[in-house]
């Protein structure tokens, strides 16, 4: 079984989804981390991000794996520093190139052929796992997006500046050529910007249980 979360960054699908997760007793598998353990390692080995060529043999050659939740990026768990500033400022133009996106897809097949998944993104009803049995989109207004994010403390940037980051990341992530942000055609959609957490699981386990 898999039950595949879309939505931009604030809307509460990271929390949710794992959530979902262990009331049903299934692996949460966070897709974003692939793309942001990439993007530390470029970062960490001074990876000139603007040769996509060079960026993509440089991804080729790393090993991720899914632990317990945590992204272990060649036998280390970097789960910790995957939300940094850096990252963040990078993670969408790493993850915008098609090359690593067929990477990362096929990694996270892989992990998942053989166990039932919680999983979220920003396309994983529509290009990841387009035949999911259970699919949700998960939306916020943009003040409410960069008020949990910079509620949850791991960024040094003000609210103003977490909000426009959060504008250039969404316009981004809607105009990728390949595994662009929207909303699957059977997908349910859901404003969490008046929801609490508990509200929407309930949304969501009441839908799966019908």
């Amino acid at each position: 079984m898999i039950i595949a979360i879309d939505g931009p960054a604030g809307t509460g699908k990271s929390t949710i989804a794992g959530i979902i997760a262990e009331r049903l007793g299934v692996t949460y598998l966070n897709s974003g981390s692939f793309y942001r353990a990439l993007t530390l390692a470029l970062l960490n080995a001074g990876t000139n991000l603007e040769d996509k060529q060079v960026v993509f043999d440089f991804c080729s050659r790393q090993k991720l794996d899914y632990e317990n939740s945590h992204l272990i990026l060649n036998g280390a768990d970097v789960e910790l520093q995957l939300h940094s500033d850096a990252v963040s400022a990078c993670v969408a133009q790493i993850s915008a190139i098609p090359e690593i996106r067929h990477l990362v897809n096929l990694r996270m097949r892989e992990i998942t052929e053989s166990q039932s998944i919680v999983c979220e993104g920003r396309d994983m009803t529509t290009v990841v796992f387009p035949g999911a049995e259970y699919k949700f989109y998960l939306d916020a207004s943009i003040d409410v997006q960069a008020k949990r994010r910079f509620d949850q403390g791991v960024s040094n940037m003000t609210l103003e500046q977490i909000k426009e980051a959060i504008k250039k990341r969404d316009t981004i992530d809607k105009n990728k050529t390949e595994g662009a942000l929207r909303i699957a055609p059977d997908a349910i959609y859901i404003d969490t910007s008046d929801l609490t957490i508990e509200q929407v699981c309930a949304i969501i386990i009441n839908k799966i249980h019908k």
